[in-house]
């Protein structure tokens, strides 16, 4: 065995091979660095070793910074030859591999960080219109605008998550694709949170969010706004934007590589069936895992051109349903957790047929949240008035005061924004 080889066979590690990532045995291959997955063994670049800062003459990929490293200093390298399922789903953990996980603490109330996420958010939202806009007449992404808009957004989840958690209820009828994008990065941010990612990781993750559905700009808007069911052409052509933000997003200076990554694979699923690549559980990076349940959670929760909107529990439930074989199956437990059962902002409508806003969720008990009543089924109430649902359990309040369902903003011509702007503070 020459010695090449042999700092190769010493760089990989047996569970690797009994897993199936690394078969020596098989050819390597040349593909471009889009196409790097973690668990890929590297074995040659497109330029000399010594022009590199990797240690050893082949590697294996660990994790996502591995493939961002790479992708700063080539354009192709050569890879060996894998079967296209790598490993099952089962076997394969979710947690993102040589990581530490950071626990953190509000720094301020819930109270306090929606003084000023308001104007976050007011800002944020602004600016991610805008870069859509800019697209759309041709120009280019501004990456430093783009990376600020997300910065702000994880100082201020950093702080406390809730005040922008809820502010993603806010819908507006126009402006579906820069909105959608803005409420992925900031659920994406806060699911990071609650994973202990460090804050280098939560801007990326944001930006992935954020730029995630960028391709959108290049499906025709017959297409992309057609209120009824797409025929296969159609289809074909909503189901490209995830190729036009590769190549956009791959011609924008400044991009890290899981931006790309994102928004090229955020529709493939763990069993195979997704799209463009159908790629398998072990081919989908974390990133593009945790994007994929943001992004179907958002579109579901919001009213389309095609589809009215879900509540949250309804949303939630198909997203438990289809854990390991659509989603990562401990990710998409980790996002039900982090949203919680009935998250601040909700509409619910109660047993006894009262329908209001959740003020503040009870981490003891997630199904008695504090309720503001707004109205007794269609009919407004003479006088607002807030219940603590735990008084249920000291005979306080009747069991009939429990919650039914929750409902999507706009139901009964309630909005959630209106409270806002009228004061109402939500929190947890």
């Amino acid at each position: 065995m020459n010695k090449k080889a042999a700092q190769r066979d010493d760089l990989v590690d047996p569970k690797v091979v009994r897993q199936g990532f690394y078969d020596k045995s098989k050819r390597s291959i040349k593909i471009s660095v889009g196409e790097l997955r973690v668990g890929m063994y590297v074995s040659k670049l497109d330029r000399d070793w010594l022009e590199t800062p990797f240690l050893m003459q082949g590697f294996l990929l660990e994790c996502q910074a591995d493939i961002d490293t790479v992708t700063e200093y080539c354009e192709h390298v050569w890879v060996d030859a894998v079967q296209p399922t790598w490993v099952p789903p089962e076997e394969r953990s979710s947690l993102p591999p040589a990581k530490k996980r950071t626990t953190y603490t509000n720094k301020v109330s819930a109270r306090d960080e929606h003084k000023h996420a308001a104007g976050v958010f007011r800002e944020a939202r602004r600016l991610t219109k805008s870069l859509v806009d800019d697209l759309r007449l041709g120009g280019v992404i501004d990456t430093t605008q783009a990376k600020n808009t997300v910065k702000a957004c994880v100082d201020s989840i950093l702080r406390n998550p809730d005040a922008l958690l809820w502010m993603t209820k806010i819908r507006t009828q126009d402006n579906y694709t820069a909105e959608h994008s803005f409420n992925v990065c900031i659920l994406s941010i806060a699911l990071g949170r609650h994973l202990g990612l460090c804050e280098s990781d939560l801007e990326k993750i944001g930006l992935c969010g954020l730029l995630h559905d960028v391709g959108k700009i290049r499906v025709p808007p017959k297409v992309l706004n057609k209120p009824g069911k797409l025929d296969k052409k159609e289809w074909n052509m909503m189901r490209a934007h995830v190729i036009h933000g590769r190549n956009l997003l791959l011609s924008t200076p400044g991009i890290t590589h899981a931006a790309v990554d994102v928004a090229y694979s955020h529709h493939e699923r763990m069993d195979g069936e997704g799209y463009p690549r159908k790629l398998k559980a072990a081919g989908i990076s974390y990133f593009s895992r945790i994007i994929a349940i943001v992004d179907a959670y958002d579109a579901m929760t919001a009213k389309r051109c095609y589809a009215p909107a879900m509540s949250t529990t309804k949303a939630l439930k198909i997203i438990y349903s289809e854990r390991g074989t659509h989603f990562d199956s401990e990710l998409a437990l980790a996002f039900i957790k982090s949203v919680g059962l009935y998250p601040p902002g909700s509409m619910v409508e109660l047993k006894n047929g009262m329908v209001g806003l959740v003020l503040e969720a009870n981490r003891e008990r997630r199904h008695l949240p504090k309720v503001i009543l707004l109205k007794q089924g269609s009919e407004p109430l003479k006088r607002e008035k807030i219940v603590d649902l735990m008084q249920i359990e000291n005979g306080k309040l009747e069991e009939d005061y429990l919650i039914r369902d929750t409902l999507p903003d706009g139901s009964f011509g309630i909005f959630v924004g209106e409270y806002r702007e009228k004061g109402l503070i939500f929190k947890n």
